[in-house]
């Protein structure tokens, strides 16, 4: 794991003290090497920060030149099937084609993926190429540089223009260092970030710089470069298309046992390659099914016990960690945790910017970055259980949006109750509940119940019900209240989803937006601010294959998600262990921004201070605020958002000066 930065100019290249200077801001993602190429002539720059995991020897220091001197690349990330690959490429060394190519100097996956553009090519080596990565690639003969991203979009990228110079890097802190970098806030991306709590599809925070997509190709040349216009990338790899024809072609078995069989067996090959290393490994084990799934495929392959880490909380509501040690002590593992008190968690807060390069809002990311942090403490490369969800239906919100939308089926009056219910004052609904006490169904005696029914009234108008998932659980801030109108939003285009079921359309939506732009995001920014390395079995292409061509019924089962996982998982673990309602991975944001963190939110959304910066509306803030604070509503997700935001805006001005 590692990080990049680069410029492409046909004139005015940075120095490369500029280009040391760039990526030393990335030095988290690498602090085991630095090391910058230059090629004046072509106007080419390329920085490398390595963090050594495979091959730990010089051998393996980037940028590297390929054995006939054809290429130079900086990567980041693992190519797990890297050493099949070498012995692909090794079987057909007797061609006089192909030997000057295998000039082997080291073992490390970065030299392996140079011979096999060089002998394969760049496109058919991306089709062949299992792992996490994101690369810069310089072609010497052809003057063309090209930049990908892996196909589920765990490792980033972004690109852009600072002037009239390309530049590109793993992160915009190391861009924001090159000269010449605008630091321009694009509104359409801040619309994205008010509405979703991060920043969605190709866009970047900046509005000169966009993210590479996961599954993309993109290739620069000098006629490019002279017009300072991107090429649009090409896509090699589309999890839409693999969701597609998965459902057009679904497995079949001859049995629920042969099911299991079969999924077991793909995570388990997954997880031996992802267990490739010479440094120290571990897992993130939370008590869930997936996490406990991928350790005990871990723990069977192991010859001494797997080093595993959890994260609990002093309030029982949110702490796991019971869970966590059972799973472990049952499944023998090394396993070391640590509870965190609320003085801890909220000492991260004001280092977030810092973490996540542009406005990041999941309140997940605070216990992420603690467990990261306890883990690099033992190990350099810890394996995760994320995707689960995305993959095999495990999110509960699938199922309550299937039943909001048969209410609103069911309503005929649907406009007409929903006006009337949203005319109601939040605070008298939960007022008016907790009074009648038992004669409210369950599933309303929540502590502001109002709130529910508000979000339900809107699910009784969606005119689509890819509309009323998007808008009740990806949404938070309506763009136009707090930024005006004018600004887009980046999600997909409906059509995407054309043909697929309400639960299938929910998973690619997650798949597409979700999974990269939130999980992936909070996961990889956590792990490299410690120089941790972070891998996920469950996005092995082979399962993520399966997962699209498994039919529903092996995913769901009796109204509950993730059956298949659970049935490999019991094979291993007994049931009582892991079938229980899942907690979630959070922090009391709620109750932190009344008390402890009130201090804090209110210095970075005081009006006067909005309506200086000129972005946000202070008004519907400010009224949030006081409901939030009065206790009559739970805000903590909107103001989360803006809080974030405000923060990471202080932290960009305070670099600057």
């Amino acid at each position: 794991m590692c990080g990049l930065v680069g410029a492409f100019a046909n004139a005015n290249l940075p120095s490369s003290e500029d280009m040391r200077r760039a990526a030393r801001r990335i030095a988290h993602r690498g602090p085991d090497a630095e090391q910058v190429w230059c090629d004046e002539s072509a106007g080419i720059a390329l920085a490398h920060r390595r963090l050594a995991v495979i091959d730990l020897s010089a051998a393996g220091a980037q940028p590297m030149h390929s054995a006939c001197g054809r290429f130079v690349i900086a990567f980041n990330g693992e190519i797990y099937n890297h050493l099949a690959l070498r012995r692909q490429l090794e079987k057909s060394a007797q061609r006089e084609d192909v030997h000057p190519h295998l000039a082997w100097r080291g073992h490390s996956d970065t030299e392996t993926l140079l011979a096999c553009i060089a002998i394969l090519g760049l496109p058919q080596t991306l089709r062949a190429l299992q792992g996490m990565y994101a690369f810069a690639l310089w072609d010497r003969q052809a003057r063309v540089l090209s930049l990908a991203r892996d196909p589920m979009g765990e490792k980033p990228l972004y690109f852009g223009f600072a002037g009239p110079m390309f530049v590109f890097g793993s992160e915009l802190k190391a861009l924001r260092a090159l000269p010449g970098f605008e630091a321009e806030i694009d509104r359409n991306a801040l619309a994205d970030f008010v509405g979703a709590a991060r920043v969605t599809g190709e866009r970047s925070i900046y509005r000169h710089v966009r993210r590479l997509r996961p599954g993309s190709l993109l290739s620069v040349d000098a006629a490019a470069l002279a017009q300072r216009k991107t090429p649009e990338p090409s896509v090699f790899w589309s999890l839409a298309d693999t969701v597609h024809n998965g459902v057009a072609h679904p497995l079949s078995f001859e049995n629920d046992a042969a099911a299991v069989d079969v999924l077991s067996r793909l995570i388990g090959d997954a997880v031996a390659k992802q267990m490739q290393a010479d440094v120290p490994l571990g897992a993130f084990l939370s008590g869930g099914i997936d996490s406990s799934t991928v350790v005990a495929m871990m723990q069977e392959r192991a010859s001494q016990p797997v080093r595993t880490f959890s994260i609990g909380f002093e309030d029982p509501a949110l702490d796991e960690s019971p869970y966590a040690r059972a799973i472990a002590r049952h499944l023998g593992t090394e396993h070391h945790e640590q509870i965190v008190d609320p003085a801890t968690a909220r000492s991260i807060v004001p280092t977030l910017p810092e973490v996540y390069c542009e406005p990041f809002a999941d309140p997940s990311q605070i216990p992420t970055i603690l467990v990261a942090r306890m883990a690099r403490d033992h190990v350099t490369v810890s394996l995760s259980g994320d995707a689960g969800d995305e993959l095999f239906c495990g999110y509960s919100r699938y199922f309550l949006a299937e039943k909001l939308w048969r209410l609103r089926s069911m309503t005929p009056a649907r406009r007409t109750l929903s006006g009337l219910l949203k005319a109601l004052p939040v605070a008298q609904l939960n007022h008016l509940i907790r009074r009648l006490g038992p004669v409210v169904p369950a599933s309303l005696r929540s502590a502001l119940p109002g709130d529910r029914i508000n979000k339900g009234a809107e699910a009784l108008i969606a005119p689509s019900f890819l509309a009323l998932y998007r808008d009740l659980f990806m949404r938070y801030w309506p763009p136009e209240l707090v930024l005006g109108a004018g600004a887009t939003t980046g999600y997909p285009t409906p059509q995407t989803f054309a043909g697929l079921d309400q639960l299938q359309t929910m998973m690619l939506e997650d798949g597409l937006n979700y999974l990269p732009d939130d999980i992936l995001v909070k996961v990889d920014r956590a792990a490299m601010a410690v120089s941790l390395e972070t891998r996920i079995p469950l996005l092995d292409p082979a399962v993520v294959d399966f997962a699209a061509r498994l039919p529903m019924h092996y995913k769901v089962r009796d109204g509950r998600g993730k059956w298949l996982l659970r049935e490999v998982l019991r094979r291993h673990v007994p049931s009582a262990l892991f079938d229980r309602p899942k907690k979630g991975f959070g922090a009391p944001i709620d109750a932190w921004l009344r008390g402890p963190l009130r201090e804090w939110a209110e210095s970075l959304i005081e009006p006067a201070r909005l309506r200086r910066e000129g972005l946000l509306d202070p008004e519907p803030i400010t009224n949030c605020w006081r409901e939030h604070l009065s206790g009559e509503r739970n805000w903590q997700y909107h103001l989360w958002t803006v809080l974030m935001f405000q923060q990471w805006r202080e932290s960009q001005d305070q670099s600057a000066s």
